[in-house]
C-alpha cells in the first residue's frame, strides 16, 4: 500500500533534493521572501482589477453560475444528478475570475530589486620572518620574547583579511615553515604548534632568513610585497650577509619593515643547553645592531622599529597594519528581475483547466 510512496520518496532523495538548493538561488524561482520585496513598474493596471471583481461580486450575489465564459452551458441537468462532478461544475467560473486577476497583475510587471556587490581587493603578500634563535627565551619579555613575538604576529594575521601571508623562521640557517597562502588557520596553527627554539641550529643568519623570504615573494604578483622581520640579535652566521640580502629585496621591490626586539644590559638569558631540550638560564650582557636593521630597512624604503615592552610591539605591527593597506574596490550593481511570464503561466493554466473540464472531463454534465 505504500510501496508508491517509498518510490516516490527515494526519486525525490536521488533526482531532485539535490538541486533544491540551486533552485532556490535562482533568480526565476519565485520564493516566499520575493513577494515581500516586490514591486509593480505599471501599477496604474490594477485598476482593471474592477473587471474580475463586479464578476465576482455578481456571481457571489446570484449564487448560480454566470456566463463568465465564451460559453456557459445550461445546468438544469444538475438538478437530477447529485455527484461529485456536478459539485464542481458551479465553481467553474471561479477559475476564470483567478485567470482574469493574474493577468491584470501580469499586466502591471511585478518586479523584485536588489544589489549585488562585486568586491575587488588587491591582496599584500607578507612574509612574516622570525628569529628562532636561543637568545629569543631571554626573559625580559614574558614569559619570553619568542612567546611574545608569536602572540603579537598572531594578532596582525588576524587584521590581514585578504592577505597573502607566508612564515619564515631562521637561526645560523632558515626555513620556510609555510608558503604564502590565504588560509590563515594554518598560519595560526604553525604560530601556535610549530615555532620553538632549538629546531635549527644555533646561530643569527639575519640575511639567511631575509633571503629565504624574498624567494617566496620574487614571483609574486601582488603589487605590494612585503617582509616583516623580527630579530633580537647581531648577525653572525649565515653566507648572505644583511646587506646583500636587503638590495636583493630592492632589486624585486620588496619591503621589509625590520623590528629589534628586547632590552639591553643585563638580563636572564640562556646559556646552555641541557639533553632533554630544556635551557641553563644565567644572568647575561645583551647587545643589538640598531644600525644594521636601519639600513636594511632604508635600502628596501621599509620602516626600522625597535620594540622594547610587548606593548611596543603590538603598537609596531598596528603602523605597519596601517602603512600596508589592503585596497578593496566595492561596485553595488542594482537587478531588476521581472515576474509577471509567471502570472502570465499561472493564468493561462487556470484557463486551460477551465476549458479542459468543462469541455471534456464534465461535458456530460454542462451539456
Amino acid at each position: 500500500m505504500h510501496r508508491p510512496c517509498a518510490k516516490l520518496g527515494a526519486w525525490w532523495n536521488k533526482r531532485l533534493q539535490p538541486c533544491a538548493p540551486l533552485l532556490a538561488k535562482h533568480p526565476l524561482i519565485l520564493q516566499p521572501n520575493h513577494l515581500l520585496n516586490m514591486t509593480l513598474a505599471q501599477p496604474q493596471w490594477l485598476f482593471l482589477l474592477v473587471i474580475p471583481l463586479a464578476l465576482a461580486y455578481r456571481r457571489f450575489k446570484r449564487g448560480k453560475p454566470s456566463a463568465l465564459s465564451l460559453w456557459m452551458p445550461a445546468l438544469s441537468a444538475l438538478e437530477s444528478r447529485n455527484t461529485w462532478r456536478a459539485v464542481i461544475v458551479p465553481w467553474l467560473p471561479w477559475l476564470t475570475i483567478a485567470a482574469l486577476c493574474l493577468l491584470v497583475v501580469a499586466l502591471a510587471r511585478p518586479q523584485r530589486h536588489w544589489q549585488e556587490q562585486k568586491i575587488r581587493a588587491e591582496a599584500v603578500d607578507i612574509v612574516l620572518t622570525l628569529d628562532v634563535s636561543p637568545s629569543m627565551l631571554t626573559r625580559d619579555f614574558e614569559p619570553d620574547r619568542l612567546t611574545v613575538a608569536r602572540q603579537v604576529a598572531s594578532r596582525f594575521v588576524r587584521k590581514r583579511a585578504t592577505d597573502r601571508i607566508g612564515l619564515v623562521i631562521f637561526s645560523a640557517e632558515a626555513f620556510t615553515l609555510c608558503p604564502l597562502t590565504t588560509d590563515h588557520n594554518l598560519i595560526q596553527t604553525f604560530l601556535k604548534e610549530e615555532i620553538d627554539v632549538g629546531r635549527l641550529e644555533d646561530g643569527t643568519a639575519i640575511g639567511m632568513g631575509v633571503a629565504t623570504a624574498i624567494h617566496r615573494l620574487k614571483d609574486s604578483p601582488s603589487k605590494s610585497r612585503v617582509i616583516v622581520l623580527l630579530t633580537d640579535g647581531e648577525n653572525n652566521a649565515g653566507y648572505i650577509s644583511p646587506s646583500l640580502a636587503a638590495e636583493m629585496a630592492h632589486l624585486f621591490g620588496i619591503r621589509i619593515y625590520a623590528i629589534g626586539i628586547g632590552t639591553t644590559g643585563i638580563v636572564m638569558s640562556p646559556v646552555q643547553r641541557n639533553p632533554d631540550g630544556t635551557y641553563v638560564y644565567a644572568p647575561r650582557q645583551t647587545s643589538f645592531d640598531t644600525a644594521l636593521l636601519e639600513e636594511m630597512a632604508a635600502i628596501t624604503k621599509g620602516k626600522f622599529y625597535r620594540a622594547w615592552t610587548e606593548k611596543e610591539l603590538n603598537d609596531i605591527y598596528d603602523d605597519i597594519d596601517r602603512l600596508e593597506k589592503t585596497r578593496v574596490e566595492v561596485t553595488t550593481v542594482q537587478q531588476t528581475q521581472d515576474y509577471f511570464h509567471l502570472f502570465l503561466i499561472a493564468a493561462g493554466v487556470l484557463l486551460l483547466l477551465e476549458i479542459v473540464l468543462r469541455w471534456a472531463w464534465l461535458r456530460s454534465i454542462t451539456q
